[in-house]
């Protein structure tokens, strides 16, 4: 069986750089997993690579849509393992690299969806009981039908509350009910997952920094843009992080100061609850983030890689 590796772990833990670097010395490409960095023009916000940084490592599942049109994890599973499946017939290694959990769970546990389904109605219906009477409505809506998946999602995630809402409302059955179901079929591959990790406060420290350098980069620029295209503010795309928070500013909701408080304090509670679902992936490999790491790792990579040939 060929082996994938996945680099994963939190925000501002040196992902993308680890992945550039270990695709140099083994031979590899980068199949992002990342659900903010499948947007076109969603750059800064995103911290996408960019073509320096690249270094000439071909990177696949970035800009793959733009932010109005619509795109799950359905999709995703679909066109990355294509990518993947691509990259080793040519005779190289896929490297997944991304912090979205869900995309990386479709993938190393093969869910497929398959009995899932898809009502914009209902979904509209959900965000505006959210809107009207908070977030925590719907979760508790989640834990009388679900409680299992309640348990794992916190209630300002609406986004996945309203899937598993949506996916009890129309098959009468639990979305925990459906994962476990589609994951009895193996996946193709045998995916080797990395999880980089690192001191709490140099990660918050490293994650404000981000936020610094985002601004400086051009992020209220980039927002501006994306709405001068005529982007709704409410779309998908918009509410993630980085987009929002600027959003509230060029509406004067808030001042930019308070703006880039409030994104990275929820930067950082973004990234205690993706090391939360991090540890439930059992037989995950954890590794020390950042850039002086780099050669280390990609000799534990492929010390790994060499006992699964």
């Amino acid at each position: 069986m060929r082996s994938v590796v996945v680099i994963t772990g939190p925000t501002a833990s040196g992902k993308t750089g680890q992945a550039i670097y270990t695709a140099k010395k083994l031979n590899g490409e980068v199949v992002s997993a990342d659900s903010m960095q499948i947007y076109k023009y969603m750059d800064i916000g995103t911290a996408k690579p960019t073509e320096s940084e690249m270094d000439g490592v071909r990177h696949h599942m970035l800009d793959v849509v733009t932010p109005d049109e619509p795109f799950n994890v359905v999709m995703y599973k679909e066109m990355a393992e294509r990518c993947i499946r691509d990259i080793i017939n040519r005779g190289k290694l896929p490297i997944v690299a991304g912090g979205t959990g869900l995309y990386i769970n479709s993938l190393i546990y093969n869910i497929r969806f398959s009995e899932t389904v898809c009502d914009e109605s209902f979904r509209t219906r959900m965000r505006r009981l959210a809107d009207e009477k908070g977030p925590e409505t719907l979760h508790e809506m989640l834990k009388k039908v679900d409680p299992e998946s309640a348990e794992k999602i916190h209630y300002n995630n609406v986004k996945r509350v309203i899937r598993a809402l949506e996916v009890y409302e129309y098959t009468g059955k639990p979305i925990s009910w459906h994962n476990e179901q589609s994951r009895s079929e193996p996946p193709e591959y045998r995916y080797i997952v990395f999880v980089l990790n690192m001191d709490r406060e140099q990660l918050y420290q490293r994650i404000d920094e981000r936020v610094d350098r985002m601004i400086e980069d051009g992020l209220v620029s980039e927002v501006e843009s994306l709405l001068e295209k005529g982007i709704s503010p409410d779309s998908i795309a918009m509410q993630g992080l980085g987009y929002k928070e600027i959003i509230a500013y060029l509406k004067n909701e808030t001042t930019l100061e308070e703006a880039i408080r409030i994104l990275k304090r929820d930067t950082r509670h973004y990234a205690k609850r993706q090391l939360t679902w991090f540890r439930s992936i059992s037989d995950a490999v954890w590794i020390d983030g950042g850039s002086e790491n780099l050669e280390k790792n990609t000799k534990i990579i492929q010390e790994y890689l060499e006992t699964c040939i």
